[in-house]
């Protein structure tokens, strides 16, 4: 009679991912006192993401910050804020799901409405979502020959957390900051016992007054942060990303000294997910002597964090602005540079466009224009056949330059985040049960033809014997086996030539 043995275990995994989107907007009234809107800078910030029946509901922060010139043609700023709640259609979701949300501003409009200027985002929202499951697996079976393998069981633990990072530096001759823009990068992911350690950058960009003039100023700010996780344990990898859900630049001047003194402060918002795993021994294939062998079988596919590695690339070349620019403008400062890059497989590059806003003087007028910057930079050394890469990049170093009527170029150093995940493959037996006996007539002697690449497992399993007995019998074979080799098969037992 076949008895197996079997394990049960829980274990959380990222079952799918789904997007939505929306639409928020802020509608600043004071159109008197507007006559152009030079720049416009949106910070979006998720707030709640809750799964439901076929559905995930969602609500974020918005947060609009504006520079225009106002009827003498000074540049002046304000700001102001929107909350919105949307939801997104799935038949797969329900309410056990737990939802991680990030939230991303994709398109950006202004327009005119009677009396005031009404800036529209749409709000593209990315969202995975987390389900709990039972594994049931086979570690042996009383009455047949079970094919033991070591695997990682994997389960995905989510893990969230805010901290506040602080910085003050001097900015010479800045009389005030307009619009600060920041871009959060994660360049390390450390667990320990009860906690994760994310570090990184931000790299800040600072569209400034510096006397009557605006300005570009940029600085890099490191962070260390340390999160409170209870299911994280040393040596574990993990993946993370930052969200900067909170944004504030204040710039204090000394005139005595002649200085500014810029004050920067923001909250980050981390959402990770920490690769825990046993090593187990699971049954992968099972069969009887005497009867047929009915086996279930399950596979589990996942993606197992893995390092994350650093670029710095310098990239130039044509930029394509939304104005003819002449010689007739005078270029003064970049402001809300961005970068956007994904990595392609097949070239192993990642590829890209820089954008940034130029502000520029053209006929005693301040006014702006987008440009972008296409890139594609091999990443050299980051994956091998079966991995994955995640990305992100924040830019700097921007610069803008006219190389002919109507015709710009641009230069960036574009920082890159490559997260490298290894995807896996697993199968393993659920369930066995003794089926119809085996009515296989045997001789006093046959010849097996193994074929190339059969292992011990397999030439037992052809011949209906213990791996024991065939490696017993057969001392001399070198497994796999190349093909060639003959086996006989007595009555006794089976012996190679």
């Amino acid at each position: 009679m076949l008895n197996p043995t079997v394990n049960s275990q829980t274990y959380n995994c990222a079952a799918f991912k789904t997007v939505g989107q929306s639409i928020a907007e802020c509608r600043f009234a004071q159109s008197s006192e507007i006559t152009e809107i030079i720049a416009v800078s949106p910070q979006v910030s998720c707030v709640m993401a809750e799964a439901a029946s076929g559905r995930v509901n969602y609500s974020g922060r918005l947060v609009l910050s504006i520079v225009f010139a106002d009827e003498e043609g000074k540049l002046c700023r304000m700001q102001k804020g929107a909350e919105f709640s949307h939801s997104a259609d799935d038949e797969r979701l329900t309410p056990s799901h737990s939802c991680v949300c990030r939230l991303s501003c994709d398109k950006l409009t202004v327009r005119r409405d009677g009396s005031s200027f009404v800036v529209a985002c749409v709000i593209t929202a990315e969202i995975t979502a987390f389900e709990r499951r039972e594994r049931t697996f086979v570690t042996a079976a009383e009455g047949a020959f079970v094919n033991l393998k070591r695997v990682k069981l994997c389960s995905d633990i989510a893990f969230s957390g805010e901290s506040e990072v602080e910085d003050r530096f001097d900015a010479d001759s800045v009389v005030d900051v307009l619009i600060p823009s920041a871009k959060a990068i994660v360049t390390s992911v450390l667990c320990g016992t009860g906690e994760v350690e994310v570090s990184g950058e931000i790299s800040l960009a600072l569209f400034a007054m510096r006397g009557q003039s605006p300005a570009s100023l940029e600085r890099t700010v490191p962070f260390r942060c340390v999160l409170p996780c209870d299911d994280s344990s040393a040596g574990r990898n993990a993946r993370a990303d930052a969200e900067i859900s909170d944004l504030n630049v204040t710039a204090t001047v000394n005139e005595e000294r002649g200085k500014c003194e810029v004050e920067f402060t923001c909250t980050l918002a981390f959402r990770g997910i920490i690769s825990d795993y046993t090593e187990e021994d699971v049954a992968v294939d099972a069969y009887s002597c005497g009867n047929e062998t009915e086996i279930s079988v399950a596979s589990e596919s996942f993606s197992e964090c893995g390092d994350i590695k650093v670029y710095s690339q310098r990239v130039s070349g044509t930029a394509a602005a939304k104005s003819r620019l002449g010689y007739d403008c005078k270029f003064l400062a970049v402001a809300l540079p961005e970068a956007e890059c994904e990595y392609v497989p097949s070239s192993g590059a990642a590829e890209g466009v820089v954008r940034a806003l130029l502000i520029y003087e053209q006929n005693g007028e301040i006014k702006s224009t987008e440009f972008s910057l296409p890139f594609a930079e091999r990443l050299a050394g980051l994956a091998d056949d079966g991995q994955e890469v995640s990305i992100s990049a924040a830019v700097g170093g921007v610069s803008v330059r006219l190389r002919a009527e109507g015709e710009t170029e641009a230069e960036a150093v574009v920082k890159i985040c490559a997260t490298v995940s290894h995807r896996r493959e697993i199968s393993y037996i659920t369930s066995v049960s003794e089926g119809q006996p085996k009515s296989v007539r045997r001789g006093a002697v046959s010849v097996l033809f193994p074929a190339e690449g059969d292992g011990l497992w397999d030439i037992s399993k052809k011949l209906g014997q213990s791996p024991d007995e065939v490696a017993a019998l057969n001392p001399q074979l070198k497994y796999p086996l190349t093909g060639r080799e003959r086996i006989v098969v007595y009555r006794g037992g089976a012996q190679a030539k």
